[in-house]
């Protein structure tokens, strides 16, 4: 199967509409948006009756509201049966994201007052978060490894995961598996807009939560816009996308199988920019996709996303390479060239950066230790990946001593003054003079 993905020339100074239709990629869609707002609309309004209608509507599957939850013993069955190598797996995967969130959390700190109070800031666990597991076209055993364990290792006493059963009401054992593995303490076989409205409104059955994670397709990416606020939100992630930077030292055949690693999910909505300052690769990274496709698996879901959503791009100099990625803003972004780590510092738009020939996408995927749960869309430029302290939330603490409050006292009646709040005043100077003239 040979694809026919454009091949463009482009600087900073030149406007190419082929590069600018590119680039322009809504986070959501405006469709998918007006179809979840439908949905959730009932879901608040009924519960799980239309949790259970849209549940047979999208996914197939005839629900009854006491067959939403996994039980306990599914998931044990789950365990039980799968094989000793994918549960050493499982283990060692969670044990490099544990090690690394650990490593990336924020600590409790304070500071002291001028005048010998303390202040600083707490870092407290959510109690109930809900996470988002894809079923689809891929059991992405992965991401509940990349969400569920950091909501362990944050101390998040109730975490809920949500992911699509089989028509028959299954749900994939390998997923129950992982998420027996990462510490999940509820499971639902509901999928898609129906699952982030139960999370985010609550149903009979499904208590509501405070924070909604996980990736998803454009309609999970629109319900999860649309209920921002009545909870909060990870960020709105959408289909994957990846953007590969090279020079005449990368090897084509590395390329050429890193950018379909991203075009394969399956929903048809998924981008892959490749970039680079040599023709001749171009060349030979098409040449190295067309005899790929021969051996993938997943041929028909690339060809299905690259038809719209591959492009590659010839520029004139790496500086020009690392301008256009940044303007496209990527989930992920490889840099294969010479001297890789120069350009490292040059980055300032992507959800994580993949650095050298040695260090593929699925490594991030899989393994590394950062979770692969990141913004799409263009998001890259405002919004950061998934951590640990996702699942915390931060208060100030100030402890004044009398003297503290003493000496910002005329700052505290000027503010007062200026913003007309006397009574902000009032409870400041009260504690010095508890019987103030009455004027």
């Amino acid at each position: 199967m040979k694809l026919n993905i454009p091949v463009v020339n482009w600087t900073a100074n030149a406007e190419s509409p082929v590069v600018e239709s590119f680039l322009q990629r809504p986070p959501v869609d405006p469709q998918a948006e007006a179809v979840a707002r439908r949905v959730l609309d009932a879901i608040r309004a009924e519960g799980d009756a239309a949790v259970a209608r849209f549940t047979e509507e999208f996914n197939h599957a005839r629900l009854s509201p006491g067959q939403f939850v996994v039980t306990r013993e599914e998931r044990a069955a789950a365990q039980d049966a799968a094989d000793l190598r994918y549960k050493r797996t499982l283990s060692d995967i969670y044990t490099r994201v544990a090690r690394f969130g650990r490593a990336g959390m924020r600590k409790d700190w304070n500071i002291a007052s001028p005048k010998g109070g303390l202040l600083g800031e707490l870092f407290i666990p959510l109690q109930r978060v809900g996470i988002y597991v894809p079923g689809g076209t891929a059991p992405l055993a992965s991401t509940v490894l990349m969400t569920v364990t950091l909501a362990k290792v944050a101390g998040v006493r109730e975490i809920v995961a949500c992911t699509p059963s089989a028509a028959d009401g299954s749900v994939n054992p390998d997923l129950l598996c992982a998420l027996e593995v990462a510490g999940a303490t509820e499971v639902y076989r509901i999928g898609g807009i129906q699952a982030i409205g139960a999370m985010a409104y609550g149903t009979q059955t499904i208590r509501k939560v405070q924070k909604i994670v996980g990736p998803g397709g454009p309609y999970v990416a629109a319900a999860k816009k649309l209920v921002y606020g009545e909870v909060d939100l990870d960020m709105v992630a959408g289909p994957s996308e990846i953007a590969v930077l090279a020079d005449d030292t990368a090897t084509p055949v590395h390329l050429a199988a890193d950018l379909m690693s991203q075009l394969e999910h399956g929903s048809g909505h998924e981008k892959a920019l490749f970039v680079t300052t040599s023709r001749s690769v171009a060349d030979k990274v098409l040449a190295e996709i067309d005899r790929l496709m021969l051996v993938s698996g997943r041929a028909d879901y690339i060809a299905r996303a690259a038809e719209k959503g591959a492009l590659c791009v010839v520029v004139d100099t790496l500086d020009t390479g690392i301008e256009l990625v940044n303007r496209f803003a990527p989930e992920h972004f490889e840099i294969q060239t010479r001297e890789p780590q120069r350009w490292v510092q040059r980055v300032r738009n992507a959800g994580a950066i993949f650095v050298g020939a040695w260090t593929p996408e699925c490594a991030g995927d899989f393994v590394a230790g950062p979770s692969h749960v990141l913004p799409t869309g263009g998001t890259a430029a405002f919004f950061s990946g998934l951590t640990v302290d996702s699942f915390r939330k931060r208060s100030s603490v100030i402890a004044f001593t009398r003297a503290d409050l003493q000496e910002t006292l005329p700052l505290i009646e000027e503010m007062g003054r200026v913003e007309g709040l006397d009574g902000h005043v009032r409870s400041a100077t009260v504690r010095f003079d508890p019987h103030p003239p009455i004027h």
